[in-house]
């Protein structure tokens, strides 16, 4: 998060950071969300799936990449929600 700050607190806002942060990075090597084959989405609580869906939804609907939301027990962060990654096909 810029200047340190904590994330939002709901997992569909944490869900669009993350995605914020993918497209930009993807961006930067001349790509962008059409290029992503593949995405995986790390949740800490298993009710948050139809929230990070909606966000993921919004990025990656016309796209439809390979997708695998997985449950964890906890990310780096105990304020982290949702991890998403990514993998994209670029030049």
């Amino acid at each position: 998060m810029p200047g340190e700050a904590d994330p939002p607190s709901d997992p569909y806002a944490q869900a669009k950071r993350c995605l914020e942060i993918i497209v930009a990075a993807l961006a930067e090597v001349g790509a962008a969300p059409e290029h992503v084959v593949r995405t995986r989405a790390y949740l800490t609580n298993a009710d948050d799936w139809k929230e990070v869906g909606r966000a993921h939804g919004e990025v990656f609907a016309n796209v439809r990449p390979a997708s695998a939301m997985i449950v964890v027990n906890g990310l780096l962060d105990p304020l982290w929600r949702v991890e998403i990654e990514v993998d994209a096909l670029v030049g």
